[in-house]
């Protein structure tokens, strides 16, 4: 999610053959998003570097949180600002490796626990991220009016996970389900941008606002399945 989007030349009054494109190469390029994450996370645990990085991180948690949030807003800024398609696909790139880095100690526990958590997180990602987009698309209404919720959304849950590090809080299941909806709010105003204000150059870091909501839903789809195991 984010609002750096350039309203002056939107891909919406393109020709429709030319807004097809645009809307396709930015879904094609978030599935390769998530399949070169899936295929980092496998190398991960097949090498072991997982299980070597898990406890380390998971020594400091407020820093695995803080880089979480920190990479997605970072990497989608810096998107946005350059011009050359190289950098953005160098960008997008650092941003999916930091991502599976991030996500690997909180998986490593996941399958501890049961393999079964897993699959069924990420099952319930797709079928949610599907649904949130298909909404989009079959409604093609503007959903920009979200900014301003997940704007402060975004800063109320900051502040929560802060405030639960510093005083010891448990933030609990129900942070776990409304950051879920966030997120899935997120998922629909980024699809709407794509299909509404992204200008016809900016398809990667338009994908790359996208892949960040799917991943901050399934980080915490998988948390609520940690939970409650």
């Amino acid at each position: 999610m984010n609002e750096n989007v350039n309203y002056l030349s939107p891909v919406a009054t393109l020709a429709a053959e030319d807004r097809s494109d645009f809307i396709w190469k930015c879904y094609a390029h978030v599935v390769g998003a998530i399949i070169a994450f899936a295929a980092i996370e496998v190398y991960l645990f097949q090498s072991g570097v997982a299980a070597k990085i898990a406890m380390p991180m998971l020594s400091n948690w407020w820093m695995v949180l803080g880089a979480f949030i920190l990479a997605g807003w970072g990497a989608s800024y810096v998107a946005h600002r350059l011009e050359s398609k190289q950098a953005q696909y160098a960008a997008f790139a650092a941003f999916i490796v930091v991502e599976a880095l991030i996500f690997a100690p909180m998986l490593f526990i996941a399958a501890a626990m049961s393999p079964d958590i897993i699959d069924s997180a990420v099952g319930v990602t797709i079928m949610g991220s599907v649904g949130l987009i298909a909404v989009a698309m079959i409604t093609r209404k503007d959903f920009s009016f979200l900014r301003g919720l997940l704007v402060w959304g975004g800063i109320l849950a900051l502040v929560a996970i802060v405030a639960s590090l510093i005083f010891g809080w448990q933030l609990g299941t129900w942070f776990s389900v409304g950051m879920i909806g966030f997120a899935g709010a997120a998922v629909l105003y980024d699809t709407s941008n794509i299909m509404h204000h992204y200008p016809a150059d900016k398809y990667v870091a338009a994908s790359m606002n996208l892949f960040a909501s799917i991943a901050l839903m399934f980080w915490y789809i998988l948390r609520l399945f940690m939970s409650r195991d």
